[in-house]
């Protein structure tokens, strides 16, 4: 009886220690796009400019995934990389060209590992970039998918895209994810029928279209604004109640944030 008691004891113990802790995100709006690299001049989508975000406490750090022709997946921006086209190129080829401070491209296994560790204030906002047809497009957002799910973090990412196929794919693979669609030609509650949790449009959208703001709240969908770099266009954010800001200048939003707070 008493081996069962301290079986039963043991278990219960190792469940509880195993349980994930839900992260404590940071409550100020503010989203690093592709990191916070301008005022330390760091390159953009490096690691390091994801570790600045997470050492200012920004809610969220944004970065841009792309699929190599040997299906890497890596972050940087543009369908080209030192001249060469991403979906043609292989990472080992990409890979002999660093970023400006030395870093090798990174790959999104790499970059998620650093954007999980110590950090529970600053989401991973992973933009996954279009492809060249529809199918690989899926492609892609299932093996980013997939990998995040791998490394355990899918609590630390919100999915954004330009590709509403995309979105709709991730939530098809798991309706808990969260996702925000970029191209800014849906009404929030279209978004909401089809299971897409938030508008991440251009600022300039929601300010030609001021009823999808008071449409989002009613929807519970989230609002997010990119890319905002002048103040008077974060404090018409701030006015508005915004979830979420996307701005290159995340300390400057930052102070705007806790000035707003204090009023």
């Amino acid at each position: 009886m008493r081996f069962i008691y301290l079986l039963i004891t043991t278990l219960v113990i190792g469940s509880c220690s195993n349980t994930k802790k839900t992260p404590d995100f940071a409550q100020n709006k503010v989203v690093a796009h592709r990191g916070a690299w301008k005022t330390k001049d760091l390159p953009e989508n490096s690691i390091a400019s994801l570790k600045e975000a997470i050492r200012l406490q920004c809610a969220g750090a944004e970065f841009d995934v792309r699929m190599t022709a040997n299906d890497s997946l890596i972050i940087t921006h543009d369908p080209e990389y030192a001249n060469l086209n991403i979906e043609e190129t292989s990472y080992q080829e990409l890979s002999k060209f660093p970023l400006k401070n030395g870093e090798v491209l990174p790959t999104l296994r790499e970059y998620i590992l650093a954007g999980i560790k110590n950090n529970t204030s600053t989401r991973l906002v992973c933009e996954i970039k279009p492809s060249k047809n529809k199918e690989r497009g899926l492609l892609i957002a299932e093996k980013v998918y997939q990998l995040i799910n791998e490394l355990n973090a899918q609590d630390m990412v919100v999915y954004i895209s330009f590709s509403y196929d995309m979105l709709k794919k991730l939530e098809e693979l798991n309706p808990d994810v969260h996702t925000q669609y970029l191209d800014g030609s849906k009404a929030p509650e279209v978004l909401k029928q089809d299971g897409i949790d938030g508008a991440d449009y251009h600022f300039s959208v929601f300010k030609k279209h001021p009823e999808w703001i008071t449409s989002a709240k009613k929807n519970n969908i989230a609002l997010n604004a990119w890319t905002v770099n002048e103040e008077e266009d974060m404090e018409w954010l701030l006015k508005n109640d915004f979830d979420f800001i996307t701005t290159n200048e995340p300390e400057l939003l930052l102070k705007k944030t806790t000035q707003s707070l204090k009023k």
